[in-house]
């Protein structure tokens, strides 16, 4: 691959990034950054690291609150419905875009290097978080508006691809020896925290302004404020080290393609599954509480809250726990316990809809995939050669989340319309986790496995 082509084509300044992809001969190793198996990668490098993944699921959380009037600026319809729907439509533009990111990006990050490749996520997530925040509505640039959100979510999606894969190689080769699902979980984690600040700020402004504000400018606040903090990941990144060690030159080898490790990326796809559609019915709860139990708008919209901060928590525990009694077992646990918890969850709030009872279905379904996805993070790219670390977990990454993140919140609709049971999103749940137990159950433990250069 001619990387030198790939940052120009990305828009980088061949002068600044040449000498960063020559770098490829004295690279760090990350023996370099945890030879001993005491050293702490610094609080610096570790929130450069996943600053980016931050960020985008900040504007995950952001876009799903105020997709409502998101649609009423940049889509106008005939009926509020119809906007809506196409907001969310253009919302799911970004899952499409992830594989051909987790492609691209995760090749440029197993040649160039990881910071390169984390270089190039932030420039893009800057470019889609810009273009969302102030581009004009529809009624003052006509067709452009709607046209340019498209684009932006396009690249977005695309960053977002890539991003996954780079960050969590980084973290694997840099952390200290015994330590390697602790630091990969703050990945994470990282979202869970992006999670609790978006939807704390999503509900004080929508507490704090009319309808009419939100719908002119509050929206814009919460992309704006993200759009602020770029600069500073931006910086960060600049200054990390590298964990890639690669030859200039070098032959690449049969084991050095991803297509050698076709039957473990295959695995991964379904370990992402369960992860995924747990992940995705508890950001929907916020949706179901309103539409199903109805319950008071302000007390849904506090399950995002909570949710995140359980992400948050859970996703450090089940990397502390994954480092002491191995990557296989914590994967299990939780798996298994949430497909045979799902339907009392759901049972439970939909039998009794409260404050009390939506937290518990929440914190069951995010505590317990937090728990296994930070163990099912860091075993993948373990499995890995460093050769393909970036690019193989980007892959498997990017196409779970696009197959089944993007059609999650149908399917489930599509359930409790079909059968009228309100506790028929939990089926699907412990469908997928038995699939996702199965594969997780075929996947070498590899805790004390060393890291192949």
């Amino acid at each position: 691959m001619d990387t030198g082509n790939l940052a120009l084509g990305f828009g980088l300044d061949p002068a600044t990034s040449a000498p960063m992809i020559a770098m490829t001969e004295t690279l760090i190793d990350s023996r370099a950054l945890a030879s001993t198996g005491s050293e702490r990668i610094p609080t610096r490098v570790l929130v450069a690291t996943v600053a980016g993944n931050a960020l985008e699921f900040y504007d995950f959380v952001a876009y799903s609150f105020f997709a409502v009037y998101i649609g009423k600026t940049f889509f106008p319809a005939k009926t509020a419905f119809l906007s809506l729907l196409i907001s969310v439509g253009v919302f799911g533009v970004g899952f499409v875009f992830r594989p051909l990111g987790a492609i691209l990006i995760g090749a440029y990050a197993d040649s160039a290097g990881r910071r390169a490749a984390m270089i190039l996520t932030i420039v893009l997530i800057t470019a889609g978080t810009m273009g969302l925040a102030l581009t004009p509505s529809y009624a003052s640039i006509g067709v452009a508006a709607p046209l340019i959100v498209v684009l932006c979510r396009m690249v977005q999606g695309f960053a977002l691809g890539g991003e996954v894969g780079p960050v969590t190689a980084f973290l694997v080769e840099a952390a200290p020896v015994g330590q390697r699902a602790l630091y990969t979980s703050w990945q994470l984690a990282s979202q869970g925290v992006a999670g609790f600040v978006a939807g704390a700020l999503g509900m004080a402004l929508s507490s704090s302004l009319s309808s009419g504000d939100l719908e002119s400018w509050g929206w814009r606040v919460p992309f704006l404020v993200c759009l602020a903090l770029i600069p500073l990941a931006f910086y960060l990144r600049r200054s990390m080290p590298e964990t890639l060690k690669r030859r200039a030159g070098a032959a690449v080898s049969d084991r050095d393609r991803v297509s050698a490790h076709a039957s473990l990326i295959a695995l991964a796809v379904l370990v992402a599954l369960g992860g995924t559609v747990s992940t995705y019915v508890g950001t929907y709860m916020t949706t179901y509480a309103i539409a199903i139990l109805k319950l008071p708008a302000t007390l849904a919209l506090s399950a995002t809250v909570v949710g995140g901060l359980a992400t948050a928590i859970f996703a450090i525990l089940g990397g502390w726990l994954s480092d002491r009694f191995g990557r296989r077992p914590v994967m299990l646990v939780p798996r298994i316990a949430l497909a045979a918890f799902a339907w009392p969850a759901f049972w439970l709030v939909a039998t009794w809809p409260s404050a009390g009872t939506l937290y518990v279905a929440v914190i069951a379904l995010t505590g317990l995939t937090g728990i296994s996805a930070a163990a099912s993070l860091v075993a993948i790219p373990e499995l890995l050669p460093r050769s393909v670390r970036a690019s193989g977990l980007s892959i498997a990454y990017a196409l779970g989340v696009s197959i089944f993140g993007g059609t999650t919140q149908f399917v489930v609709t599509y359930l409790i319309g079909a059968t009228g049971d309100p506790t028929s999103p939990a089926w699907y749940v412990t469908f997928t986790s038995i699939v996702t137990a199965v594969a997780m159950w075929a996947i070498p433990e590899s805790r004390h496995r060393a890291l192949e250069g």
